[in-house]
């Protein structure tokens, strides 16, 4: 099997963690406030990614972490997660992961927007469809509008943020060292979310202890395998395969939660996946390209 044919299998296990990690995370959230969840996973995640950075003789704490774009990558991490699992609590999962598959496209239109990038037609039409997916998803003014799915939403302008920031970081900083920061931030906002509208904690029991362990264990294999499928393969091959993640989640939904999404649902999926795979594709490509400028700059496309 050839290097992108493995990039792409590692691909496709990440996304299939990932799924199981929303799953863990939607049935701690019918016993566990969402603020206690968020302090507890990132506690546990925070320490592992902090492990994972001592053993290659890193530090947790450099000056790095306080520049400007790394704090607002805490930021934006804090309130993607707060978001997504709250979407994850009052909605289904099913259409909380078909929503952050739009992703992406957010990306193409931040980084125009506010990093100067140029984005050509195809990407700007790509951006357009994803978005004419998500309203076909949300439905906005009719009965099958649900005003719970504006978590989801919220969820994605918080990691674009994260995600636009992290482009503004120095190169230096290791990629752990931020994973640590990130999670380790999600204990105090936890704990400040808590104190101002959360209901009060629980004491976790075995099934919730085991449930927690999961979720950090699956997000954290996850991220690693991602993370080997990127050096692995060439982007323009493995980046489509992130959208495998909608297809396993629309499975774990539907055998776990009993979830079955109407046809205007699937739909939108449909075209936020076809939309969003495609502008990954085109980045990617304009990347390898331009390998110097894209950078900064993707350049036309």
């Amino acid at each position: 099997m050839t290097d992108n044919g493995r990039a792409a299998l590692f691909m496709s296990a990440s996304m299939a963690m990932f799924a199981v990690e929303d799953a863990f995370l939607k049935v701690l959230t019918r016993t566990m406030p969402v603020w206690q969840l968020l302090a507890m996973v990132g506690a546990v995640a925070g320490a592992v990614f902090w492990m994972r950075l001592a053993r290659r003789g890193g530090r947790l704490w450099t000056g790095d972490l306080i520049h400007p774009m790394a704090l607002l990558r805490n930021a934006g991490e804090i309130v993607g997660a707060v978001c997504l699992v709250t979407a994850l609590a009052v909605g289904d999962l099913a259409v909380t992961s078909a929503i952050l598959q739009v992703l992406p496209l957010t990306l193409v239109l931040g980084a125009a927007l506010f990093l100067g990038e140029k984005v050509g037609w195809r990407r700007w039409l790509s951006v357009a469809v994803g978005f004419a997916g998500v309203l076909l998803i949300l439905r906005p003014g009719t009965a099958a509008f649900q005003p719970a799915m504006l978590w989801a939403v919220a969820g994605v302008a918080g990691l674009t943020l994260r995600d636009l920031a992290t482009r503004r970081i120095p190169p230096g900083v290791a990629s752990d060292q931020l994973s640590a920061s990130a999670y380790g931030a999600m204990i105090p906002a936890g704990v400040v979310l808590g104190m101002l509208a959360g209901p009060a904690p629980v004491m976790p029991g075995p099934i919730e202890v085991v449930l927690l362990a999961g979720t950090v264990v699956f997000g954290v294999v996850g991220y690693a395998t991602l993370v080997a499928a990127s050096r692995l393969g060439e982007a323009s091959v493995v980046a489509p395969f992130r959208y495998t993640r909608l297809a396993f989640a629309l499975v774990v939904a539907a055998v776990i939660f009993g979830e079955r999404p109407d046809a205007a649902t699937l739909a939108g999926a449909a075209l936020i996946a076809l939309a969003g795979g495609y502008a990954m594709w085109r980045e990617a490509g304009l990347r390898r390209r331009r390998p110097v400028d894209s950078l900064v700059r993707p350049g036309p496309g």
